[in-house]
């Protein structure tokens, strides 16, 4: 299905104390990714904006933590509703915004729908806890919620991205406040619109447009107690030092350098389907995307599946756009400086052909580089496009220790038939997510979501049961009713 862009430019509007309204700062231009039309305007949010919205979140926050967690998650059920009911509209727009085909558009909201639904079931989980310790004596934990939250999210999932967060900060009792992407805001009303209509109350759930400076002034403000980030490593380590230092609960996602071992052994099928669609779905710009292939041995009947694979694929129908010329500009130096470097092209995205009637888009195809070396550039930077690099490796060790030299640690995978030496990989990657056979090792709800190294900052991951402490504290109650006969220490 083609994605259907705006015809007109949209207004971009914040979401305060359940309305909505424009920003009073200047303005920003939203170009969509296929075809460079005009489809949204945004005024930023003011510092009168942001003061606004969080004193009002403030005030909401507190009957809402009081309101018992069946009757907050009953809402959540409701918003699942809304959002399935919609899914094929919200799919479009985000689509339009962040340059995605509609089917990864959709694709994307189904994986938050995932995590909204993990978080219905905390109605139903241990989210407290009591135990007799001694006779006379209990102890208990409740589970409370932390107060105002906030979010800074990027322009690759506009959908999936803040479900990874929203639904279980609302459902442990938080107001949250959200800073969309200043690249894709149309989304954030949308989904704004389903919260009010699933019947959340005002203020509990704000969002705020613009740039860094309202990033910014989110991270300095006393009233936020809490935020999450995700987005490049450089930003996501200024964000926890800036939050932290400010008193806040911070964890920040960076950015990713996934490596793939490909393995002599491996299914040529597997292992040429999985490898392909890693690295181009979303046309590179996810942070799970594989980047480089450590081809150990004899395996080029596996890479000639890889390039078959990525070959067929057609601009507009079944890869999206880049996000902007900028970094459609950025991947095409990468690739001729890799070139100039000794790198050997096996398939050059930069002559694919742009979709008819989306020219004036941001395109580039499948790009595949052999013989890269470990030590070049293009085979350490986060890249954000659909650029995949084969490193030649004599053995196993030699591929583990090129992917234990990278900084990052978000995802590694293998592809093999062995258990034996897919496990071996699995005990040495460097990575907070492994996958055996699998291009896109993304855990599925309750397994959390999380890398580490420099593509995390802060304690704990950002979805499933290790999300929860994040988004609350443990209130901890000892209680004694009467004296008892047989005293002990414990009494």
């Amino acid at each position: 299905m083609s994605v259907k862009i705006p015809l007109s430019p949209i207004p971009v509007l914040n979401f305060v104390s359940g309305k909505f309204k424009a920003g009073t700062g200047s303005k920003i231009s939203i170009h969509s990714p296929h075809n460079g039309a005009l489809i949204g305007e945004i005024h930023q949010s003011s510092p009168e904006d942001i003061q606004t919205a969080i004193a009002d979140a403030r005030r909401a926050q507190k009957e809402w933590a009081a309101t018992p967690i069946k009757e907050r998650t009953k809402i959540l059920f409701q918003l699942r509703q809304i959002l399935l009911r919609d899914i094929d509209e919200i799919s479009h727009l985000k689509s339009s915004e962040s340059g995605k085909t509609f089917t990864e558009g959709k694709a994307g909201l189904m994986k938050g729908i995932e995590v909204l639904e993990f978080a219905t079931s905390l109605q139903n989980l241990d989210v407290g806890g009591k135990l007799e310790v001694s006779r006379g004596v209990s102890c208990e934990y409740r589970r409370m919620p932390v107060g105002v939250v906030a979010s800074i999210t990027p322009f690759n999932f506009p959908a999936m991205v803040p479900f990874w967060t929203i639904p279980t900060a609302l459902a442990l009792g938080n107001a949250y406040i959200w800073k969309p992407s200043e690249k894709t805001p149309l989304t954030s009303m949308k989904i704004a619109q389903s919260l009010q209509e699933a019947g959340l109350p005002d203020g509990i759930f704000q969002v705020l447009q613009g740039g860094a400076e309202v990033a910014q002034s989110l991270l300095d403000h006393p009233d936020v107690q809490a935020l999450s980030f995700v987005g490049s490593t450089p930003v996501a380590r200024a964000v926890y030092e800036r939050g932290t230092k400010a008193g806040k609960r911070i964890l920040a996602l960076g950015g990713a350098k996934n490596h793939i071992v490909l393995l002599p052994d491996a299914n040529p099928e597997i292992a040429g389907i999985g490898i392909s669609d890693s690295f181009t779905g979303c046309a590179g710009q996810r942070c799970m995307a594989a980047a480089v292939v450590l081809a150990v041995g004899e395996v080029r009947h596996h890479i000639q599946k890889i390039i078959d694979r990525a070959s067929s694929l057609e601009l507009g129908k079944d890869m999206g756009a880049i996000i902007s010329k900028a970094q459609v500009k950025f991947l095409h130096d990468q690739i001729e400086n890799a070139v100039a470097e000794g790198a050997k092209i096996l398939l050059d995205g930069r002559k694919a052909s742009p979709p008819p009637g989306m020219e004036q888009g941001n395109w580039i195809g499948p790009t595949i580089l052999d013989y890269v070396s470990p030590h070049q550039e293009i085979s350490k930077l986060e890249l954000f496009g659909p650029v995949l690099c084969i490193v030649r490796c004599k053995d196993i060790s030699e591929a583990m220790r090129i992917e234990n030299s990278s900084l990052m640690g978000n995802a590694c995978s293998v592809f093999t038939s062995s258990g034996a030496l897919a496990e071996k990989v699995i005990s040495m990657a460097s990575t907070g997510m492994v996958g055996v056979n699998v291009g896109v090792p993304v855990p599925r709800e309750p397994f959390s979501f999380g890398g580490i190294n420099q593509s995390k900052f802060g304690h704990g991951d950002i979805t499933g049961t290790s999300s929860l402490d994040f988004w609350s504290n443990l209130k901890k109650v000892t209680v004694k009713w009467d004296q008892q006969h047989d005293n002990n220490w414990m009494s």
